[in-house]
């Protein structure tokens, strides 16, 4: 397939899960899904390598059996979708295909595929429900369509497919899928406990790591680890493939404990088994040696404070603030860049130099930006980088890749997007049952919001699109016998 065919499928499928998020009538609805179906079978054709179509169209129609018998279970118990969901996020296979290779969310993807059968199903049913995102239904689909949309004139049309088909695609849909849910106690909590106990165990697996200095999947980590200035500084990732996204699931793991120990007023054996949990979970996280994290968690942490203690919550600001200056005053390399004799670029690993080139990238395409994907192609030629890909212009800033690859349209987009979702999160937070989970859903909403200002992976993050769907049905929950519209 020619790389004009796929900008032209990558629009449609765009533009078809628009109308599945914004849609009211059935019969919108339908084209919406086989639209989005039809891009992503498109896409799939564009990316895959030569020599092996028998083999995926083989692995296609199995895959499509399996996820007929999948749908059918989720149809009886939909919130089985939602768990399936948490437990895939941490699994990316490697796929070695010829002389491809990626680490892709292959049993997510499975779930994707049951997600769209099961509503597949449920629309051409007499099922009436509508916008099951409520609010954030107009948000995600302004820009779900736009970064579609800028596949047309992106300035690398691979990059920008595969943005498309293996996180933007997928997750939308599975968010429209998880916002169908109707509110339960039970399975609210079974998803919370089950969150919690996941970060448990990768987090007892990483402590592991740490002490036996064996790192699995990744062997840029090891070779990190092998050349670290000092003997106790030692990365690990657990499961996960990066220790970035290994400690952003562990500060979610975490909040979710938080808000057990913060708010349940019933058995003190939860509190007491919640306190243990974010204490061993903790101690996971430290060795992921994940900046981002622990600025996640300390805001997100902050951010409970005030809605819990209002006013008082200053006094945790003030320690947060005396740590930060003990930090300070006992780093070298801090204090040298406060005397003057670091560069802002070393102290930030050049982080700050990624960041000012990429709003200059984002300043010279204001209207529409460089399309979907294209950051680093188009990074790389404001600076006269040479090599296919070169590791220099990646992106670490969620926002400033958006700003560059959608312009000022997409940017404005996104902070719609961002307000709409943490307003939907906040409000209602009473007393009870329901006022703590949307606390839980909130707080973890803002953690990796926080941890995308300093690691660009925010809408390539299923617990993202899926934070937006939970965040939709704890709005409703309140009337639960009310359908979403």
């Amino acid at each position: 397939m020619s790389s004009e065919l796929a900008r032209v499928f990558g629009a449609v499928g765009a533009v078809g899960l628009v109308l599945l998020l914004v849609g009211m009538r059935r019969e919108l609805r339908v084209a919406g899904l086989v639209a989005w179906a039809a891009g992503c079978g498109a896409l799939a054709i564009y990316l895959a390598p030569h020599g092996h179509h028998r083999f995926f169209a083989a692995a296609a129609v199995l895959g499509l059996i399996a996820a007929g018998a999948g749908a059918w279970i989720v149809l009886r118990k939909p919130w089985l979708l939602a768990l399936a969901t948490l437990a895939c996020v941490p699994a990316r296979i490697p796929v070695h295909v010829g002389v491809t290779q990626a680490n892709l969310l292959l049993p997510l993807y499975a779930v994707v595929a049951v997600a769209a059968i099961a509503l597949a199903w449920e629309l051409y049913g007499d099922d009436q429900r509508t916008r099951e995102l409520g609010p954030l239904a107009w948000p995600v689909a302004a820009f779900v369509g736009w970064d579609g949309l800028s596949l047309l004139w992106s300035q690398d049309v691979r990059q920008g497919a595969i943005e498309l088909l293996f996180f933007v695609l997928p997750f939308g849909l599975l968010a429209v899928a998880l916002a169908r849910l109707r509110w339960s106690r039970a399975w609210a909590l079974t998803l919370t406990v089950q969150l919690a106990l996941m970060a448990l165990i990768f987090a007892v697996i990483g402590i592991a790591q740490y002490e036996t200095r064996n790192i699995f999947w990744n062997p840029k980590v090891r070779v990190d680890n092998a050349y670290a200035p000092s003997a106790w500084f030692y990365r690990v990732n657990s499961v996960f493939y990066d220790p970035s996204i290994y400690g952003r699931f562990l500060v979610v793991g975490i909040l979710a404990s938080l808000v057990i120990v913060l708010r349940h007023r019933g058995d003190p054996l939860w509190r007491i088994a919640a306190t243990l949990t974010i204490g061993i979970t903790w101690a996971g996280l430290l060795p992921s040696f994940s900046q981002s994290s622990f600025v996640a968690l300390g805001v997100a942490t902050v951010v409970a404070a005030v809605f819990l203690w209002r006013w008082r919550s200053a006094y945790l600001v003030g320690v947060a603030v005396l740590a930060l200056a003990v930090v300070v005053a006992g780093s070298p390399q801090i204090r040298h860049r406060v005397e003057g004799k670091t560069s802002l670029s070393s102290l930030t690993s050049n982080r700050s130099t990624l960041a000012s080139t990429g709003i200059k990238v984002a300043l010279h395409h204001p209207a529409a930006g460089v399309g979907v994907g294209a950051f680093k192609h188009a990074y790389a030629d404001y600076k006269h980088l040479k090599g296919k890909e070169p590791k220099a212009a990646a992106s670490h800033t969620a926002p400033i890749t958006v700003a560059a690859e959608l312009g000022l349209p997409g940017l404005l987009i996104f902070i719609w997007l961002v307000v709409a979702a943490l307003a939907v999160a906040f409000r209602r937070l009473g007393r009870g049952f329901e006022g703590a989970m949307r606390l839980g859903f909130g707080l973890a909403l803002v953690a990796i919001l926080v941890h995308c200002l300093f690691y660009n992976a925010l809408f390539e993050d299923p617990t993202f699109w899926g934070l937006l769907a939970l965040v939709a049905v704890a709005a409703r929950s309140d009337l639960p016998t009310v359908e979403a519209t």
